[in-house]
């Protein structure tokens, strides 16, 4: 029962994970004769006590003792969540550092990023810091996002796709509307009611894509100096203060070949002092998400998409690129299913490939070269030989 505090109440789940009373996982530090005992009983609970005199075990060494679940309970309640910690001092800094090197144990299998940028996205929102998710399109930003609010189970999540907000001001503030009794009235916004939320994670997908109205209104809101919301619709023009241990996390696809997006200005950037790059998946990697995906799925299929794959990704930065995008992992994903459902491989990159390379050029096209590329795993797909070996092209 090493690293445990006395005072520590525990539980155990179903599938036999212990979690304390601020819902770190503490597993590792429960004997196994304890973990039995608890498992799935919703009635109970246990606390680390030290002995005293007249008891069977000597005075002064600590056991963990059977309580009622309710004092768990009690305590979940008036725990004090690890997002209003203050980052300028050492208040429950033992239980921040635990929860940081334990939360890899809570990472979901399908999300294949580094240890370090996990630790270090857990840690950004445990500390209540603005995020910025950076990287091209389907590397997993929104599912890194979502796994990490998953991760810290009982946090309200709110998502807004700002890529998709055509008036900023409804979006974000609310709508005026009339009603006979009423008269005219603004009706709030999700946002408001979000970032009234307290510890919520706030997702904005799409930060680049939307407008620069979007980026006026969250200057303050994003601002940790400022951190409110003006409404002008309303009589008085009323501030919103965002409400304690709310962390934002914005994603960003940032680079020449995402054309619709906007350069974010400085200030914008200044207002996020975390940033956690998603990079695309090495081959390894990549046939690892597909065969968690599709554990069903033919080896050798496998092998060949990913291979097609990091060919692009390899190509793209090339002095010499022949191609201007890659192939991301989501579009992978969507070929195994495909191929999964019964499609061939050069049906899957009829539908799923091609259409994201230009034909402009014809023979010297991005699309020729792609095709020329899956022309030369199709014979080796009936082979089943490994397609990268001996291949100097793709790299890992």
């Amino acid at each position: 029962m090493k690293m445990l505090k006395v005072g520590t109440v525990i539980v155990v789940d179903g599938e036999g994970k212990a979690r304390d009373q601020h819902g770190n996982d503490v597993t590792k530090f429960v004997p196994k004769h304890k973990i039995r005992a608890l498992k799935g009983d919703d009635s109970i609970c246990m606390e680390l006590i030290k002995t005293k005199t007249g008891g069977t075990q000597p005075a002064g060494r600590t056991q963990l003792r059977i309580r009622d679940r309710s004092l768990y309970d009690s305590l979940v309640a008036q725990a004090k969540p690890l997002t209003q910690l203050d980052n300028r001092n050492d208040e429950g800094q033992e239980d921040v550092e635990r929860f940081i090197q334990d939360s890899m144990a809570l990472k979901p299998e399908n999300l294949l990023i580094s240890p370090i940028k996990w630790k270090y996205l857990v840690r950004s929102v445990v500390r209540g810091k603005n995020i910025m998710m950076t990287g091209p399109s389907g590397c997993g930003k929104t599912l890194a996002v979502q796994s990490v609010a998953k991760a810290l189970d009982g946090r309200p999540f709110f998502y807004f796709n700002l890529g998709a907000t055509t008036d900023a001001r409804s979006t974000l503030i609310g709508n005026t509307h009339f009603n006979k009794e009423k008269g005219t009235y603004v009706a709030d916004s999700l946002f408001v009611q979000a970032i009234q939320t307290p510890n919520s994670i706030i997702l904005m997908d799409e930060l680049t894509r939307a407008t620069p109205d979007a980026w006026n209104i969250l200057i303050t809101v994003l601002d940790e100096n400022q951190r409110y919301l003006r409404i002008d619709e309303k009589p008085d023009t009323p501030t919103v203060k965002v409400a304690n241990g709310v962390t934002f996390i914005a994603t960003a696809n940032i680079g020449s070949e995402y054309t619709a997006t906007r350069v974010l200005d400085r200030a914008m950037l200044d207002r996020f002092s975390a940033i956690v790059e998603m990079e695309p998946l090495g081959l390894e990697d990549e046939v690892k998400l597909l065969t968690m995906t599709y554990p069903n799925l033919n080896e050798d299929t496998v092998a060949h998409i990913a291979a097609i794959a990091a060919h692009t990704r390899h190509q793209v930065k090339a002095e010499d690129a022949k191609v201007s995008t890659s192939i991301s992992s989501r579009l992978t994903v969507e070929m195994a299913g495909l191929i999964h459902d019964g499609f061939s491989l050069a049906d899957a990159a009829e539908v799923c490939i091609y259409p994201f390379f230009s034909d402009a050029g014809g023979a010297e096209s991005e699309r020729t070269y792609m095709k020329q590329l899956v022309q030369k795993y199709l014979p080796t797909e009936q082979q089943g030989n490994t397609p990268w070996e001996n291949n100097d092209q793709i790299t890992k």
